[in-house]
């Protein structure tokens, strides 16, 4: 905690002086270790020190917190703080360094070997002397480090070569590390080479990637560095590198296929992380041909290589995440020494300087996912998918140049069951897993119906916080390769094969709701299309119904309903589709709420524990209870009720209020599909098929409509024919809901009702330019052999018509005596409209 707070602390301290030096991170992590250590005394700064090594930092607040750089645990050091000293007898470092020109600050500071080789190569005259330089100063240790060939070369030849080394690591004016801008390129003082500077977010200063270890000591004539290695000369552009590196033949062959390389050559900031021509050796023969065959893969693989920012080795403490040219990201780290690339050691060879950029070698090729084929997209948790569609032949249906979408379950989905079955069951489960497309996550819809190669159809629900296709819900680590999409689920997918009203019948733990259900004349909502959830007791929920209680239950057929619907939703919910822990509130068709959350992977219904869920029917999903539901507001008013109710729910209090009764719930929540004839009194119908999601405006002119009635004048009855021509503009939607009979004569009425009760599903709708019944015969004879007297037509309307505009144009009335009016009736006996509808 009291870490935490510093950290926080020294944070908002240096907040008023962002503005002032927003780059200059190094200054920011210098003070941050300044208040690490006031406890030491005054200009006291705490570093870490990686064990096992010399190497120390100044260090963020991550690091500091962890205790660890690069994986490797850290010791804290406190020393003076750079331009301060030590004094005898005192607490911290009180004293000031003393100044002095560039060449004393270099004993000052501890880079004696680059002191003395200044002495030796006569360079002390001139950083004695007038002047304002920058000296990168290599510390003892980088001056032993350096390749015993070339520090033989050096001291061998200290007045040219040495000489013009340590020119190399001099600039002609005064840079602080405040002024050594991320990105910059200074000029050294030997032949105008070029001086490569980085300064990162961690506090990082490096020069031609030697880090900065003892920055701003400042003299009287300049400023010392001191870096942890010798400066290199900076080569030329990345490309040129790897034109000229036998190792790198490979990658030079994919970056020419690929059209990359010449975008090394240009100006930049990259960082190259090389495979060598080993690392291409280690990958299959198969897959390598494949890559470098497709130009798109190639691409995809060298640009997966390449960053557009230059990170040296030096500066990584820890693990980060940098964007790829090709588009996707790498995780570049460190472990003790090393650079790690997603976590695996894998560099050579690091920090090869160039003009345009940093090389390093790696000893294995990166295939992003945009190279690979879909079935490599797999992780450790589809291993099992992805091994089961191999063996089962399933792979050679993913062809190279196809689209496809696979829906991979995690391992711990296949149980061993499902392990265990036949092949070809398996085989056609997995099927279902492999949609005939692609479509990644952001284009899936709710509603949506995606096709497999099975030729089945999954559905597509999504939520909130979830996207679920049939039974199963997605979890993270969807991915795109070259020729489909991989998309994780949490189960094996289950499509629907029956019907809500299907599974209950077949189910014998639903016999008592089902035969409710049926009582209630609900049975035909749970079997026509549409989007249901229902939460369905078990016959456990009923135990003590009598007899009796059932029939006093099925007496009161408003009151069932009420609790039946209660049951049920307009939608499909999917109980892992739930946000965990969050309480969903969705209205019944009943009218009142049902709260519904997931806690620990179980489905909760008004806190009551759903004992199975997501049981998938073609209209819907089921979940299951073993309790009846009840509505808590809702009231019984009537004592046998109560009693019967009271038997069956004990987890809540029902309310009992005396005489009061449920509201009546029509039928008219679903659409039931109702086949029908209407008889045309005059004129000949027109057909016409809507296609989905087409309107229609249909106006009719002018045709004459005709009505005959009788009316009493004087005392007697007269026939009064109306003649009316209108206008009207009816707008009818895409959906064809229903074709209507109707008949003027009882006798005839009868037979028809009669014959559409027995063969209702073989009547059926007209097809475009075809205008006769297909199917029933014996209806066809009926309409044909009767004249005029029945029409067919079939409505093509998303409810009913609406008519926008009428307008009457003329009117007559005839009158004529007539003897007797004959009675005319319609179905259902409802007064008929003998008018005429055209619709089209």
């Amino acid at each position: 905690m009291k870490i935490f707070f510093l950290c926080t602390f020294s944070i908002f301290l240096l907040s008023a002086f962002e503005q002032a030096a927003a780059s200059a991170h190094y200054d920011k992590i210098l003070t941050h270790s300044r208040i690490r250590a006031r406890d030491q005394g005054p200009n006291v700064c705490a570093l870490q020190q990686v064990m096992g090594t010399k190497k120390k930092y100044f260090s963020t607040c991550r690091n500091w917190y962890q205790g660890a750089i690069c994986g490797k645990k850290a010791t804290v050091l406190y020393e003076c703080c750079p331009g301060y000293m030590k004094m005898d007898g005192t607490r911290g470092c009180p004293a000031v360094a003393p100044i002095d020109h560039v060449y004393g600050t270099l004993g000052i500071v501890g880079a004696t070997s680059t002191q003395e080789y200044s002495d030796i190569s006569k360079l002390r005259e001139e950083i004695e002397g007038r002047g304002s330089f920058t000296f990168f100063a290599p510390s003892n240790e980088a001056w032993e480090q350096l390749n015993s060939e070339i520090h033989r070369n050096l001291i061998d030849n200290v007045n040219i070569e040495l000489y013009n080394a340590l020119h190399h690591h001099m600039v002609n004016k005064r840079m602080l590390t405040k002024d050594l801008k991320n990105g910059m390129t200074l000029v050294s003082m030997y032949n105008d080479q070029k001086l490569l500077i980085n300064h990162y977010p961690n506090g990082v200063v490096t020069v031609n990637c030697a880090r900065i270890i003892h920055g701003n000591q400042i003299a009287t004539n300049g400023v010392v560095h001191v870096v942890d290695r010798v400066l290199t000369a900076v080569g030329n552009t990345v490309q040129d590198f790897i034109e000229v590196e036998d190792d790198l033949s490979s990658l030079r062959a994919a970056a020419i296929t690929s059209d990359v390389l010449d975008i090394l050559g240009k100006p930049g900031h990259y960082t190259l992380f090389a495979p060598t021509n080993e690392a291409f050796e280690r990958l299959p023969r198969g897959v390598l041909e494949r890559i470098m065959g497709d130009k798109v893969a190639s691409e995809a693989l060298v640009k997966f290589h390449i960053l557009n920012t230059l990170q040296c080795s030096e500066a990584i403490t820890g693990g980060a995440v940098y964007e790829t040219l090709e588009g996707n990201t790498v995780e570049i780290g460190c472990d003790g020494e090393s650079l790690t690339v997603n976590g695996v050691k894998m560099v050579k060879r690091k920090d090869i300087v160039t003009s345009n950029g940093v090389i390093h070698l790696i000893d294995q090729v990166l295939i992003p996912d945009s190279a690979k084929q879909v079935i490599e997209l797999g992780g450790a948790q589809q291993t099992t998918f992805t091994e089961l569609v191999a063996q089962l032949g399933l792979t050679s249906s993913l062809r190279p140049e196809g689209q496809y979408t696979l829906l991979a379950p995690l391992n711990g989905a296949f149980s061993d069951d499902t392990l265990r079955m036949d092949q070809r069951l398996l085989r056609a489960i997995l099927q279902n897993h492999i949609i005939k497309v692609k479509v990644g996550l952001n284009e899936l819809y709710n509603g949506q119906e995606l096709e497999t190669i099975g030729g089945k159809l999954l559905r597509v629900f999504v939520y909130r916080t979830a996207v679920c296709i049939e039974n199963s819900c997605m979890v993270r680590g969807s991915k795109e390769g070259r020729n489909g999409f991989i998309h994780i689920f949490r189960q094996i997918i289950s499509p629907a094969e029956k019907t809500l009203h299907e599974m209950l019948k077949n189910d014998k733990r639903f016999s008592v709701f089902l035969s409710l259900v049926k009582a209630a004349d609900l049975d035909d909502v749970l079997s026509r299309p549409g989007e249901w959830t229902l939460f369905v007791p078990t016959n456990d929920a009923f135990k003590g119904l009598t007899d009796d209680d059932k029939a006093i239950l099925i007496r009161d057929k408003n009151a069932l309903r009420n609790i039946l619907l209660y049951h049920l939703i307009q939608g499909v919910f999917i109980g892992s589709g739930f946000e965990p822990g969050v309480t969903n509130i969705l209205k019944t068709i009943q009218g009142g709420k049902l709260y519904l959350k997931t806690v620990n992977d179980t489905l909760l219904i008004n806190e009551l524990k759903s004992r199975e869920s997501d049981l998938m029917a073609t209209n819907g999903v089921i979940h299951v209870i073993d309790k009846l539901l009840y509505p808590a507001d809702v009231p019984v008013g009537n004592d046998q009720l109560l009693t019967i109710l009271k038997k069956l729910i004990k987890y809540i209090q029902i309310k009992f209020v005396r005489d009061s009764t449920f509201k009546e719930i029509p039928l008219t929540f679903y659409n039931p599909s109702i086949t029908q004839l209407t008889k045309l009194i005059e004129g000949e119908p027109e057909f016409k098929i809507v296609r989905e999601g087409e309107t229609i405006t249909k106006v009719i002119h002018g045709e004459p409509i005709i009505k005959t009635y009788t009316k009493i004048i004087d005392g007697r009855p007269v026939e009064v024919t109306e003649k009316k021509v209108t206008e009207e503009r009816i707008i009818q939607g895409p959906e064809i809901k229903y074709t209507r009979i109707t008949a003027g004569g009882s006798d005839n009425e009868e037979n028809l009702k009669k014959l559409l009760e027995e063969e209702v599903t073989k009547v059926t709708k007209f097809i475009e330019g075809d205008g006769h019944l297909l199917e029933d015969e014996e209806i066809k004879r009926l309409l044909q052999g009767a004249g005029t007297e029945y029409t067919k037509v079939t409505k093509v309307i998303e409810g009913e018509p609406q008519i926008i505009e009428r307008e009457i144009k003329e009117v007559h009335l005839e009158e004529a005596p007539v003897r007797r009016v004959p009675p005319r009736r319609t179905q259902g006996g409802a007064a008929r409209r003998r008018t005429r509808l055209a619709h089209s």
